[in-house]
């Protein structure tokens, strides 16, 4: 495959502007100037790099060092995941040149106060109208499993789907009802995308303020303010209709859904309100920006030389 010079900063796409996610099962990944090209059984695929947010790599997929460099240059997220997707095991992309959201980001998560905070204002999010400045975080995650619950049976009786309630086993994808099945696959897709806008502010997956302990707390923070009008209606859809290859269908309306409801603009404009950092903090490009250096009164410009006598 040939390759390309690197995309300048101003050819790439703002992770608000780009398409949604590709996942991509048995397949070899190759480059081919500044596309990835996808080979497969049933032919070739090309498509331009620089207008991807993410490229989720299913089992059976093999990628050359080329093309990982390409997307990485690129600011696309690549995330390997599970079988029909529903695990996300690790994900990654070219650092984002600024560190102020990241900065903001652990600033507040280390605050037990302004940790509470940030978290209302999640809950605040998914409950409009609705006053939760007051409520602990125990009643808002009653308030919240019960507005899932509730969720799930609207869309159960609107689509005719016999619904059981949430039951699946992560290690055993086939073993859950349809419905159930299409969910898992749904809400993986879900995460891919927003890991994808997460990294690509600069912001750190692991540092939740709903969800803790985990590498991923942040991206299922930002993916369960979402839920309700994405990958559940898309999931009871799915189901309803039955068939075969639920995962690659459901995979399919889920970015229908995003396309349709401007998700990736949405996530963006959503982390940077959250993190109280409103406008363009986090989309620069990876390598353009030259780290500051920490200085007795503040901060002095890096990339220069200092001696005594000053830079």
């Amino acid at each position: 495959m040939k390759g390309a010079l690197p995309a300048k900063a101003t050819e790439l796409s703002r992770v608000s502007d780009r398409l949604s996610f590709l996942h991509v099962e048995h397949a070899r990944i190759d480059r081919d100037l500044n596309a990835v090209t996808i080979w497969q059984a049933e032919g070739v695929a090309s498509i331009p790099a620089a207008v991807l947010a993410a490229l989720l790599l299913g089992p059976g997929v093999t990628i050359t060092h080329a093309a990982v460099s390409l997307l990485a240059g690129s600011g696309c997220t690549v995330a390997w995941v599970g079988e029909e997707g529903v695990r996300l095991y690790a994900g990654t992309t070219a650092a984002a040149a600024s560190s102020v959201l990241l900065q903001r980001q652990a600033a507040l998560v280390s605050g037990q106060k302004t940790r509470i905070a940030v978290a209302r204002q999640m809950y605040a999010m998914r409950f409009p109208g609705e006053d939760v400045s007051r409520l602990t975080m125990q009643q808002l995650r009653g308030r919240e499993g019960a507005r899932v619950r509730a969720c799930y049976r609207l869309h159960a009786e609107k689509t005719g789907t016999a619904w059981r309630g949430r039951r699946y086993d992560p290690k055993d994808w086939s073993a859950g009802d349809p419905v159930n099945r299409c969910l898992s696959a749904a809400n993986s897709a879900l995460y891919g995308i927003t890991h994808a806008a997460i990294l690509h502010l600069g912001c750190s997956p692991g540092l939740g303020f709903v969800h803790t302990g985990h590498q991923l707390s942040f991206v299922y923070d930002i993916a369960d303010l979402y839920k309700a009008e994405v990958t559940i209606p898309a999931a009871f859809g799915i189901a309803a209709e039955g068939g075969r290859d639920l995962g690659a269908k459901t995979r399919r309306a889920v970015r229908d859904a995003i396309v349709s409801a401007r998700l990736l603009p949405r996530i963006a404009d959503d982390i940077r309100g959250l993190l109280g950092a409103p406008g363009d903090d986090g989309e620069t490009v990876a390598g353009v920006a030259v780290p500051d250096l920490i200085d007795d009164h503040g901060t002095v410009p890096g990339g220069v030389s200092y001696g005594e006598d000053g830079p």
